[in-house]
């Protein structure tokens, strides 16, 4: 009867994802959710490559047959961060550097900029003095 299964105890199944906090940002890596967890695997869209930092508030996937293999596939947004609806921005996880695309077709570039190596500065310099000077 279904009286005889309330003494039971029911194994009480993981969660499939859990939010983390990265503890070690080079390799193995490591994350602590209810415990550390090393080696995890860091997800993210094609092209697009990062590693979390130390102390970074991260959303942990658990795959594998019994959720043991963590698997990191975001960051949490900073809540601090002026944004405007549908801006997209891409920035160093200490926020020196940034892309933002703004509505309106704005391009906007944080930091030091770079071409092959170059500074954008220097790049300029170098296309004014050759059309200056031949």
């Amino acid at each position: 009867m279904w009286t005889s299964d309330r003494g039971r105890r029911r194994p009480v199944e993981e969660c499939a994802a859990d939010l983390g906090e990265v503890t070690l940002a080079e390799e193995p890596g490591g994350v602590y959710m209810e415990g550390e967890r090393r080696w995890p695997q860091v997800y993210s869209p094609g092209g697009y490559h990062w590693r979390p930092g130390v102390g970074d508030q991260v959303l942990v996937l658990k795959a594998g047959t019994e959720r043991e293999q963590p698997c990191i596939v975001g960051l949490r947004q900073d809540e601090d961060e002026e944004m405007e609806p549908g801006e997209v921005a891409v920035s160093s996880g200490e926020g020196r550097s940034a892309v933002r695309l703004r509505l309106g077709g704005e391009l906007a570039l944080e930091g030091d900029v770079t071409v092959n190596g170059v500074s954008l500065i220097t790049l300029i310099e170098n296309i004014v003095i050759a059309m200056l000077y031949g």
